[in-house]
């Protein structure tokens, strides 16, 4: 109950990121009903009334520490230790409660975008001074403020795009055509973000072998050009097109951005 009148529906995802997306989309759908609360991924919980019990095992405030661990070829970075205080034998079910625990304390969204990589450890196994998780919170925001001041104003030299041109054949027999910005293979910063986003459009190719016809070809590049001007500005890298059975997709890459989104490589 979300109160005394009004029942909540909340949708999990269990820690499937992909998924998110889904479950943000079931609930902005979902009708609005008297007595009804409709809720996209778990909320974070006051770390008071967080108290899981599992296994054997209970997982509190007064249980549960963690500390940082820095990655010199990675400073941005977050990776977390969290140190279970008490009997860690049973690894696989410790590292389940705390999971479950930092899923109700930081809420669903937050967990899952919050932190790269962690590890749970028994308290014998620690190397550094423990940290009380009810810091936790202070502590990721202290880093998402550092990492946007640091690179929020931080972007690509603007420089000529070298682009090669590549040919295959899909398993219709069908061409696709790429076009794709190479040297950035060779490019000296690692992106923001560890995802491509893709702009994606439809057309009818069918009497040219699934490719554009040239009026098609002239209005998609036209769109494409359009958007990748204003994506490159806000600090996206234009990594390239193809072309092949009706769709034209764009790759691009965030690079800098003042968004406070870092999705997880749990």
């Amino acid at each position: 109950m979300f109160s005394d009148s009004t029942a909540e529906l909340i949708i999990t995802v269990e820690g499937d990121i992909k998924n998110i997306v889904f479950a943000e989309e079931l609930i902005a759908a979902a009708p609005a009903l008297d007595h009804w609360r409709f809720t996209a991924l778990k909320p974070a919980m006051d770390i008071n009334n967080v108290n899981i019990t599992m296994d054997g095992y209970q997982f509190t405030k007064d249980n549960i520490f963690f500390y940082s661990k820095e990655q010199e070829e990675y400073p941005d970075e977050i990776d977390l230790v969290f140190v279970y205080d008490g009997n860690a034998e049973n690894k696989n079910a410790i590292t389940t409660g705390v999971c479950i625990f930092l899923d109700s304390f930081l809420g669903e969204l937050n967990f899952a975008t919050q932190i790269d990589t962690f590890t749970v450890i028994g308290k014998d196994h620690t190397e550094k001074e423990l940290v009380p998780v009810e810091k936790l919170k202070d502590f990721l925001s202290w880093r998402e403020r550092e990492f946007t001041e640091k690179y929020k104003s931080v972007k690509r030299t603007d420089v000529e795009d070298e682009f090669s041109i590549l040919r295959a054949q899909l398993d219709n027999e069908r061409p696709l055509i790429a076009c794709m910005n190479l040297p950035l293979l060779q490019f000296d910063a690692k992106a923001s973000y560890p995802w491509i986003s893709v702009i994606k459009a439809h057309y009818n190719g069918d009497h040219n072998d699934g490719l554009p016809e040239k009026e098609d070809f002239e209005k998609l590049s036209d769109i494409e050009d359009k958007a990748v001007e204003e994506l490159k500005e806000a600090g996206y890298l234009y990594i390239g097109r193809e072309s092949a059975d009706n769709v034209k997709e764009s790759f691009l890459q965030e690079k800098t951005s003042d968004r406070l989104l870092r999705f997880s490589r749990k």
